[in-house]
């Protein structure tokens, strides 16, 4: 078992500590920092203005962080990019580039599978593996920033895993990144998913933090939610929206509320005007997702007309309403397809 010290998931006030503790001096931590956080290198080799003993000490007492790409997917539609990065342990998790007119954003993972057991997701098909460190959280993001050349300027945690279940990788995960010794992304470029852990939404409240916490809603029923989402039998509609309330007091960021449309189950004329009657008391966005179906289960997107009658009934409301733009439709754009995909092959190699 591997003993040394993650330091790609250490801030730089405790890099330095580890560094002064090792003998040298404080500044070769801030050295160190850039290499790893602004000029993405892959190993402690490329620190070129560190001497060579320094650098084998550092191998020593060190494990260093460095995704290695297992399969790249681009879409034919919009040039979208789904990666399938492989870690130490030979797990994989998947991330997801996108190209907008405002910047590139990046969709990353939080864990590797999932134990929220959200009905209509690949991620939690098989459960949860294990959370990823921040080092493994942000190297999905360096990764693709040295592939494609191009500056990263947003990033959604919202790819397989809950993040709230990971929470305190996530806070650390959050200070490297949007810290200025890092790649400096403004916490309000930062989204963070949630399917409604009550808790934990309250904790982060207290946090003041910029970023957008974005709540997984999916219906407007305790009873539609349960059937939907196993985590809406520990927590009601009513204290999910109490939560919200406290996160936008404590914050002053409001809540985008994800709204998966599934045909003839959440879609309705009926399930319109009661998402309307949660959205309007609270500061909030509605984002609309026709939901990519999964051959594991039999939901099924709701048609267009129908997608745009819903929109409507919210628009009409006042209700700040968007569809979200489908990425990457044509490269198992749903969240652990691509994972999913990976290991069956992997399996069926194993049998024959």
């Amino acid at each position: 078992m591997d003993t040394r010290i993650d330091i790609k998931s250490l801030t730089l006030p405790e890099l330095t500590e580890e560094i002064i503790g090792m003998g040298e001096k404080g500044f070769r931590a801030g050295q160190m920092y850039q290499w790893m956080h602004q000029k993405l290198a892959r190993g402690f080799a490329e620190m070129t203005n560190l001497s060579q003993a320094f650098r084998r000490q550092c191998e020593e007492h060190f494990s260093y962080t460095a995704l290695n790409v297992v399969q790249v997917q681009e879409s034919k539609l919009d040039g979208t990019r789904k990666y399938l990065f492989a870690l130490e342990d030979g797990n994989v998790v998947e991330s997801v580039w996108m190209k907008y007119r405002h910047g590139n954003s990046v969709c990353i993972s939080s864990q590797v599978g999932c134990r929220m057991g959200c009905r209509f997701c690949a991620s939690t098909l098989d459960g949860l593996e294990r959370n990823l460190l921040p080092s493994e959280m942000l190297d999905q993001i360096y990764s693709i920033q040295r592939l494609t050349g191009e500056r990263v300027s947003n990033v959604v945690v919202m790819g397989t895993g809950e993040p709230l279940d990971n929470y305190d990788n996530l806070l650390t995960f959050l200070e490297i990144l949007t810290g200025e010794n890092g790649l400096n992304i403004s916490q309000r470029n930062v989204t963070v998913s949630t399917c409604g852990l009550v808790p934990k939404m309250r904790e982060l409240a207290e946090r003041q933090l910029q970023i957008t916490l974005a709540l997984s809603l999916h219906a407007t029923t305790d009873e539609k939610r349960r059937k939907l989402m196993p985590i809406a039998n520990r927590y009601s509609i009513e204290e999910l929206m109490e939560a919200c309330r406290y996160y936008f007091e404590k914050t002053g960021r409001r809540i985008t509320f994800e709204y998966s449309l599934v045909g003839g189950v959440n879609d309705t004329d009926r399930d319109a005007e009661e998402l309307i009657a949660l959205a309007k008391p609270l500061c909030c966005h509605v984002n609309l997702i026709p939901v990519n179906p999964i051959k594991e289960r039999d939901f099924v997107q709701s048609e267009a007309l129908r997608i745009q009658a819903f929109r409507n009934k919210l628009e009409k409301s006042k209700i700040n309403v968007t569809i979200r733009r489908e990425m990457g439709r044509d490269i198992d754009g749903a969240c652990g397809q691509l994972r999913r995909k990976h290991t069956e092959s992997l399996q069926t190699q194993e049998e024959n």
